[in-house]
């Protein structure tokens, strides 16, 4: 089978939306299509999770990531960030996976994964 992975690193407005808004989209096909999704969260991105402020579009970004766990996703993000912002047990709460981001991208190297970023 192969997999898409949705990178979502930048933590600007068009990105959050973007890139979330993305990984619905193909969370909705990719089973008939026979597609692996999986979504990880680093840096900026990563950072929104744990403060959504008055932002909508971090409000909006947050409940994405909750559907997409919801729906059987799996969505990482980087166990040290998530550590030095003493957000790890916040984040597992939610469902989303910790592990090193580093673990990660060898991971999907090695699956064949295709990655799209935002």
């Amino acid at each position: 089978m192969s997999k898409t992975v949705i990178y979502l690193f930048h933590g600007d407005d068009d990105s959050l939306s973007a890139g979330s808004h993305v990984a619905e989209r193909v969370r909705q096909v990719a089973g008939e299509q026979g597609v692996e999704l999986e979504v990880f969260c680093f840096g900026p991105a990563q950072g929104a999770l744990s403060s959504s402020g008055d932002s909508l579009v971090r409000a909006e970004y947050n409940q994405q990531i909750d559907e997409l766990v919801e729906a059987g996703v799996p969505v990482g993000a980087c166990l040290n960030a998530a550590r030095a912002a003493g957000a790890e047990e916040a984040l597992t709460a939610r469902g989303i996976t910790l592990q090193f981001a580093r673990d990660a991208f060898v991971r999907y190297a090695l699956e064949g994964a295709t990655v799209v970023s935002f």
